[in-house]
């Protein structure tokens, strides 16, 4: 089986479009890379920044307006500093430079099935053995199989039916577990991995 790990980072750059402005097209704009501690902690948020696009094509004064945790505001801004658009001849309203407010979104995918804790519920010990048999152990909290707890855990509930400071009690109480998790199934590969998880997670998927 193969393993993959979705996770989503929504972008728009917000530019109306008004006499002494400029389209940018954007020709290299890298995406902030999702803070590793925050991921596998199932924290999201967003970020709203500001910058200069010059006629060049490049980028300056970089500034958050913005940001629900102060990694993800870095992560953005090493990100902005990159970005590169197409240059634009400065002629008639066309200025040297554009003010661009860009939102940010850190999230797990949105386009998980929403029939994901039946994947996970139907998961064999074997199948995760497998997958994790040449992986050193600081990667298994990383494994599609927790990382798709943590989406599901995200996603599938309102913060009225999951609130957010138990939605990361029970993910946290899963990270801590993991590698218990692991051996359990690696001593019993006939079983369910779902079986191995925390009791308070089993009763929401």
């Amino acid at each position: 089986m193969r393993w993959v790990v979705f996770v989503v980072l929504l972008f728009v750059v917000s530019v109306e479009s008004r006499a002494g402005e400029v389209f940018l097209i954007p020709e290299n704009n890298p995406k902030p890379i999702y803070p590793t501690a925050l991921q596998r902690s199932g924290i999201t948020g967003n970020v709203r920044v500001r910058f200069m696009a010059h006629a060049n094509g490049s980028v300056s004064k970089v500034s958050i307006l913005q940001s629900d945790h102060p990694d993800f505001a870095e992560a953005v801004r090493v990100a902005i500093a990159q970005w590169r658009f197409k240059p634009w001849t400065v002629e008639g309203d066309k200025p040297e430079e554009q003010e661009v407010i860009a939102p940010m979104i850190f999230g797990f995918d949105v386009h998980l099935p929403l029939h994901l804790n039946q994947w996970l519920k139907a998961l064999r010990c074997r199948d995760l053995n497998e997958a994790l048999a040449h992986a050193p152990e600081h990667e298994w909290i990383d494994s599609a199989a927790f990382h798709y707890v943590r989406a599901y855990l995200s996603n599938a509930f309102s913060t009225a039916t999951l609130p957010t400071e138990r939605r990361l009690s029970l993910i946290a109480d899963m990270n801590r577990k993991v590698p218990i998790i692991i051996r359990q199934c690696s001593n019993n590969p006939g079983s369910r991995y779902v079986r191995f998880l925390p009791e308070d997670i089993r009763q929401l998927l």
